[in-house]
């Protein structure tokens, strides 16, 4: 609705068209992620008495919220690595070559990445000792934010402006969807923005400005990118 009543951008492609592609290559993933969700490792962890925080004595809010901040770290630094390494990154297209940014792109992974995020996923909750609870915040967080900051949402600037000091926006995030190379290889939150910041990642406006920034990837421009038969045979397309 935001999106509709308050768009950053003109998005001349058919919504319909895209959201179909994305909609179907969410339903997909959605049936891996259900056969490998992280609760059972949380379980484990937590009967074992395995991972960091089961050595501490710590308040349980205590605990939860240090174990959500670590699982948003360990995403920021899987995003980095999904672009540094070739074979990760021939997956991580998927998400890069959607030609227009709104709240369906958050959703746009090709299955095997969601296969390999979900088993870093489950390493780093039995490393950290996460409680259940931590990992249902979690998710809800990361899912949350993921459909807010790829959103075509225009926020006031004396709003949008304060908040990237603490979260991810639409307009820091659309950058890490640009053409530009030096501009898609920044800003790798999803959540919290002090990632970005701390390990000098951070980019705040692109080089064409918000209005005229190209989105997606170079080599392929057109509405193919919106195809789910396309979307799962990309990482096989030469780099």
């Amino acid at each position: 609705m935001g999106e509709r009543m308050a768009p950053r951008r003109a998005e001349p492609m058919l919504r319909s068209l895209r959201w179909r592609g994305n909609l179907l290559l969410v339903l997909i993933d959605t049936l891996l992620v259900r056969l490998l969700i992280p609760l059972g490792a949380a379980g484990i962890a937590a009967r074992q008495q395995w991972g960091l925080l089961h050595q501490w004595n710590l308040p349980p809010l205590i605990a939860i919220v240090l174990a959500v901040v670590a699982l948003d770290l360990v995403i920021y630094w899987q995003h980095r690595l999904f672009h540094r390494i070739p074979l990760l990154w021939r997956l991580h297209r998927v998400h890069h070559a959607d030609i227009r940014l709104d709240v369906s792109s958050a959703l746009r992974f090709h299955p095997l990445e969601i296969l390999l995020s979900m088993g870093i996923k489950i390493a780093a909750v039995i490393a950290i000792g996460a409680d259940p609870l931590a990992v249902v915040a979690f998710e809800a967080i990361l899912n949350g934010m993921a459909m807010f900051n790829h959103g075509n949402l225009r926020l006031p600037q004396a709003i949008e402006r304060p908040l990237r000091w603490l979260l991810v926006t639409p307009d820091m995030h659309r950058i890490h969807h640009s053409t530009i190379a030096e501009e898609f290889n920044r800003n790798f939150g999803f959540n919290l923005s002090c990632w970005d910041r701390l390990f000098a990642s951070y980019r705040d406006q692109p080089r064409e400005g918000q209005l005229r920034m190209a989105i997606g990837l170079p080599a392929w421009r057109d509405s193919r990118t919106a195809s789910l038969g396309w979307m799962l045979r990309l990482p096989w397309q030469p780099l």
